[in-house]
């Protein structure tokens, strides 16, 4: 379903940009909405999520392996013109996604095997960097720093790996990077847009035991994803 969605989305936006590009007329939509001091509006989306390990030894066996399933975003948008060119956007969001770690040297799945779902409050402050509008399609780059609030965390759990129990820290930092397009339709500004978002604090929670093999190795864990979001304003 969510592949056919994509497909469905894209289809609509090339045969959209040909209308607008390749058309005689020239008939602006909304000509005014990028004037307005203030707009508002909400997405929704789709993410992937995967993570980044530093590791203190090079110990010549197979690495973690991260299987990662795709999760979906839903969230509020608040954008404030600066100029004709840039804007300052808030997008608090909650985010869903689903990991598994795959450790090597075990053979019980209830050992090699640690299921990681994290539902994030995530909150990003972003530069919009727009061109001048082209017809009724105006492209952008975005870039910024965000927060989240894992709210599946277990950080504060006293149980660990050893009981299979995979913890991560609650509050974490971004730098986020992307580009999109704005379209103005007839009733409203529809915006596709993608978006690498990168950790830059350590995730992980150590276990109890120093030696544990599932954190003893790890020096840092950090998180990284794509977002596609639709806009609607």
């Amino acid at each position: 379903m969510k592949n056919i969605f994509l497909v469905l989305a894209l289809l609509f936006l090339v045969e959209t940009a040909q209308a607008q590009l390749f058309s005689k007329e020239r008939l602006a939509n909304l000509e005014n909405f990028d004037q307005r001091r203030w707009s508002w509006g909400y997405f929704l989306g789709f993410n992937n999520y995967d993570f980044k390990f530093n590791y203190k030894n090079e110990t010549g066996e197979p690495d973690i392996a991260v299987e990662t399933n795709g999760g979906f975003n839903v969230g509020l948008i608040g954008d404030l013109r600066l100029n004709n060119y840039f804007n300052l956007r808030l997008e608090p969001g909650l985010y869903y996604t689903e990991r598994n770690l795959i450790y090597p040297g075990f053979e019980e799945e209830r050992d090699f095997l640690r299921e990681v779902k994290s539902t994030y409050i995530h909150v990003p402050l972003l530069l919009k960097v727009s061109t001048k509008r082209l017809n009724n399609f105006k492209p952008f780059l975005v870039a910024g720093i965000s927060t989240s609030f894992d709210l599946t965390s277990d950080e504060t759990n006293p149980e660990d790996n050893s009981v299979g129990r995979f913890r991560m820290t609650t509050s974490n930092y971004y730098y986020e990077l992307g580009f999109g397009i704005d379209f103005y339709l007839f009733y409203f500004k529809f915006t596709p847009s993608i978006r690498g978002v990168f950790a830059l604090n350590d995730e992980l929670i150590r276990d109890i035991d120093p030696n544990s093999p599932y954190t003893v190795n790890i020096d840092k864990l950090s998180s990284r994803g794509v977002f596609i979001n639709f806009t609607f304003q």
